[in-house]
């Protein structure tokens, strides 16, 4: 089920019925990490900045070779900071396109279906946002487990996998279930659904091909969420 919801989630990214929310889910994302990387660069100008003209008092900021280094290590914390924030930048605008996703995914590969109800906005958003702050927690913790070796890249998977397959999950089945129905079914599928979030984990560490995660995740956990209620009618 899982290798079929990836290739039919990646078959559809650059179509033409996909046109319109893959223009609005890769401006929003950009949009996004852009305020990201200025809000960064800023608090680094705020605190760091400071404290290295107190241990270097009268140190000009554009001489001699401690400059330059002080000017790499602050480009890798920045871009680490910002790659760190891709997962949950990704949730929130996931979120906010979700549905629409669904909808073309729906309509054209499964329109003999009854089509799903769109999630309330508000509840979206709060959902959204929570999860923004899950996420952001758990590649904080990702991130300590770098310097763990052997562990290091493996949590950065396990955390991602975990969270976004749940929420992608989720989002997806609460079209069609209430809420508390959907998240039992993530349960009782825990494993599937943990294995399609690695997919999603791995397609977001690819640069540049991680900008498409909001609309590759959103799509395959569409497709998965199908699968698992066939299998559930069958089961039945």
């Amino acid at each position: 089920m899982i290798l079929d919801a990836a290739r039919a989630a990646a078959g559809k990214l650059f179509t033409a019925e996909f046109r319109t929310v893959f223009f609005k889910t890769i401006g929003i994302t950009l949009l996004a990490l852009a305020a990201l990387w200025f809000g960064l660069h800023q608090a680094f100008d705020a605190l760091a900045l400071p404290w290295i003209d107190a241990l270097l008092p009268g140190f000009p900021s554009w001489a001699g070779w401690l400059s330059l280094i002080a000017a790499i290590l602050a480009g890798i914390g920045l871009a680490l900071g910002l790659a760190l924030l891709i997962a949950p930048v990704t949730a929130v605008v996931a979120g906010l396109f979700l549905d629409d996703v669904a909808e073309v995914v729906e309509r054209n590969d499964y329109p003999q279906d009854k089509p799903g109800r769109a999630v309330p906005a508000v509840r979206a958003l709060i959902l959204s946002l929570k999860f923004f702050g899950i996420v952001v927690l758990g590649n904080l913790f990702a991130l300590l487990l770098l310097l763990v070796p052997g562990v290091n890249i493996g949590a950065f998977f396990v955390v991602n996998g975990y969270l976004l397959g749940r929420e992608f999950f989720e989002f997806a089945a609460m079209r069609f279930r209430p809420e508390a129905e959907a998240k039992a079914l993530r349960r009782k599928y825990a494993g599937t659904v943990f294995m399609a979030g690695l997919v999603i984990a791995a397609f977001l560490a690819v640069p540049l091909l991680n900008l498409l995660t909001p609309l590759f995740a959103a799509a395959m956990m569409v497709h998965l969420h199908k699968m698992v209620s066939v299998r559930e009618r069958v089961e039945a």
